[in-house]
């Protein structure tokens, strides 16, 4: 009798979680309920924004500009996004440090559409045992209806999420009305449809595969943890006494007459299990698939409200702390995220604070690196790019200084008007009198000052740009 082939993977067990109620079940509700409405309605908010777009979070890809309520960002400032980036890694690194995997259990995308998609099925399907008889029963009328109203909430849960998704880049009431006509641009239908895929296929099918599997934060989260990070935790002393775990039974009702016989306050319920949504048991430790929902916390403490017995048995705490340690929050690594973190969000504002309503750039023409005139004055040539970052018109100046008898040749450049959001390039040329070096010494380079100010309105310090000015050699 040949022995059976050995799976390379393994087959997938069904995950049905329960409901259940209390503190931390609300956190997340709450957290849920307040994600979506900033997402799903943000697009819709309209802000008064002269000379440009009128909603509130506008990403404009073709115009490069991003428009966040009253700040327009445009591609000169994308180091913004870089700073932002690398404080959500701090924040990450620093929050994981102290209360563990919290971004996954309350903030993650997965884990928000997830938690909706399961309140859809307990709504239309019922609760954890209307759920496991179903999917253990035949198909029948009562199958396919649960089961494709189910399905149909959620492909609407998933189009409308990837629609929304879509209107921070396009106007948003413009942009449902032209996709419900057939004349939206090609990829807004590509994004829409491929973000309801993902998200139906995520969020309703792989579930806790996505968690387990596919994302890499729960293979390297043990990194950022040390014995002092808070985690949720099962205590074992308590709950198996020294015989272990027992249920509930004749002799052993009450707590004093489970620890008269060595039973721990673990009645085996196996209520912490049923409601985790990746389905792992608590009781046997810290494990990589535990996203910190702490659900686990709030169905323990049910059980012991209803034996009116101590809460606690599974909750927040820390490897020293199960040990008999003192923990220790405030130690050198955390300490040094937090200054970072500081640092970093400081310095981001101050940018953001401190920009310039408009940017100068002023670069010379090298070819040729010069011209001299036939009066033997010499004129050097540069390029100015201007770019008016506001969304109202501005007036601004231009003038040299710091080269001796230097004359900016275009009186043009006294007032200029940029319209908003308006990127010009304009040719100057500097012209300087007839080289008088007496001195023998060669004096091939100089120096030209060009000042670009703001004239009128807006209010910000004068740009300065130094660039070479050059001369023939001397003999």
């Amino acid at each position: 009798m040949s022995e059976p082939t050995p799976s390379l993977y393994q087959k997938r067990i069904q995950i049905h979680p329960r409901s259940v109620k209390g503190q931390f079940r609300n956190l997340k509700t709450g957290v849920l309920v307040l994600a979506y409405l900033v997402f799903f309605l943000l697009p819709w908010l309209r802000w008064d924004r002269p000379n440009a777009p009128d909603q509130a979070v506008l990403y404009d890809l073709p115009g490069r500009h991003f428009y966040i309520f009253g700040l327009t960002i445009q591609v000169q400032d994308i180091f913004w996004l870089a700073g932002v980036l690398i404080i959500f890694a701090i924040l990450l690194f620093f929050v994981t440090g102290l209360a563990g995997r919290v971004w996954c259990g309350y903030f993650c995308f997965q884990t928000l559409w997830t938690d909706l998609y399961m309140m859809v099925e307990k709504w239309i399907q019922g609760d954890r045992p209307a759920r496991i008889r179903l999917d253990k029963g035949p198909w029948n009328r009562e199958k396919f209806i649960k089961r494709g109203g189910t399905y149909a909430i959620w492909l609407f849960i998933a189009f409308w999420s990837g629609l929304s998704f879509t209107m921070y880049w396009v106007d948003a009431p413009t942009l449902v009305v032209d996709f419900l006509l057939g004349r939206a641009p090609y990829a807004a239908y590509f994004t829409t449809f491929f973000l309801t895929t993902t998200t139906f296929v995520m969020a309703g099918l792989a579930r806790e595969q996505v968690c387990v599997y596919m994302c890499p934060y729960a293979r390297f989260q043990s990194a950022m943890f040390d014995h002092d990070t808070l985690i949720i935790s099962y205590e074992a002393k308590r709950g198996e006494g020294t015989q272990g775990r027992a249920k509930l039974g004749k002799g052993m009702k009450t707590r004093e007459e489970r620890q008269a016989q060595g039973a721990g306050d673990c009645i085996d319920c196996g209520y912490c299990v049923q409601v985790c949504p990746v389905g792992i048991d608590i009781r046997n430790g810290l494990q990589y698939q535990c996203i910190s929902c702490a659900l686990c916390i709030d169905a323990c403490d049910t059980i012991m409200d209803n034996q009116k017995w101590p809460r606690g048995l599974i909750h927040y705490t820390s490897e020293n702390a199960l040990q008999g340690r003192k923990t220790t929050l405030l130690k050198p690594k955390t300490v040094g995220y937090g200054v970072i973190l500081t640092a970093a969000t400081v310095l981001l504002i101050w940018s953001v604070v401190t920009r310039s309503p408009y940017t100068g750039m002023v670069e010379q023409i090298r070819q040729p690196l010069y011209t001299q005139l036939s009066d033997g004055s010499i004129r050097n040539t540069y390029e100015i790019k201007l770019n008016n970052k506001l969304t109202a018109p501005m007036t601004v100046g231009i003038r040299i200084e710091g080269l001796p008898g230097a004359v900016l040749d275009m009186d043009s450049m006294e007032r200029l008007k940029l319209a908003p959001q308006e990127r010009i390039k304009l040719l100057a040329r500097v012209q300087i009198p007839p080289v008088q070096d007496d001195s023998g010494k060669k004096n091939d380079r100089d120096e030209v000052t060009f000042v670009i100010e703001a004239l009128e309105g807006a209010t910000a310090e004068p740009i300065r740009r130094e660039v070479p000015f050059y001369v023939p050699e001397g003999d």
